[in-house]
């Protein structure tokens, strides 16, 4: 079945995940991985999109973005993949592709996923075996989000900050929450909507984005349909 065509709407959070070819690492050591994220910054702030919270991987990472025009993330997820391949490649003295194809991404409904998706990204390094614990890990923005460091690259989302009133109390909740984790009902959810490019949200955060688009939001359900029946 075809892939269908990614969901971006202005004002709308989107998750977004990339990886390597074959799941092969997208970065070799430190020198990579700044250089990907100084490209993040870069494109993000050059086509007008907030970068909320972001994990790289050795094979991948995930971000979360909101964009302030149609084509801002598809924009600068080209870009930097462009670049970015370039860089790497010759460096490490190779050609040819880098990432899986391009890459995928969700609408999601703030007010419940956006919290539980920056839990799932701050504890990929942990589920990975690259870290103890997400705070130990420098290239996430755990960090920045519990109060152990600042970042100016990203543009927390006024959920975070409703969290406290102070920057203390905000910090504390957030590590906290990070700490308590996700259910795995939640862990599978967000996993299968960036996947497969479904949005994530309750049946009227979809009915909303639905009249924005005429593409498909949700999976469509099994089997035929029923054909009504008519009273003679």
């Amino acid at each position: 079945m075809a892939r269908l065509s990614r969901l971006t709407l202005p004002g709308q959070v989107h998750l977004v995940t990339h990886r390597g070819n074959n799941r092969q690492p997208v970065v070799l050591d430190d020198e990579d991985r700044q250089t990907l994220l100084d490209l993040l910054s870069e494109e993000a702030l050059r086509h007008r999109v907030a970068l909320h919270a972001y994990v790289l991987l050795p094979a991948g990472l995930y971000l979360l973005l909101t964009p302030s025009t149609a084509d801002g993330v598809p924009a600068m997820m080209q870009s930097v993949g462009r670049a970015y391949v370039r860089r790497f490649n010759a460096r490490h003295g190779r050609s040819g592709t880098l990432w899986e194809g391009r890459y995928r991404s969700t609408l999601i409904q703030p007010e419940r996923y956006l919290l539980p998706c920056m839990c799932l990204m701050d504890m990929e390094p942990v589920n990975e075996g690259l870290s103890n614990d997400p705070a130990g890990y420098p290239w996430s923005s755990h960090r920045h989000h519990a109060g152990q460091g600042h970042e100016r690259r990203l543009t927390p989302h006024p959920l975070y900050w409703a969290l406290g009133n102070t920057p203390f109390a905000r910090e504390a909740a957030y590590a906290e929450m990070v700490h308590r984790g996700l259910t795995a009902q939640q862990m599978g959810a967000i996993r299968d909507a960036v996947w497969h490019g479904w949005a994530l949200g309750d049946p009227g955060f979809i009915e909303s984005l639905q009249r924005d688009t005429t593409r498909r939001l949700t999976p469509s359900r099994p089997g035929r349909p029923k054909k009504q029946v008519t009273e003679d």
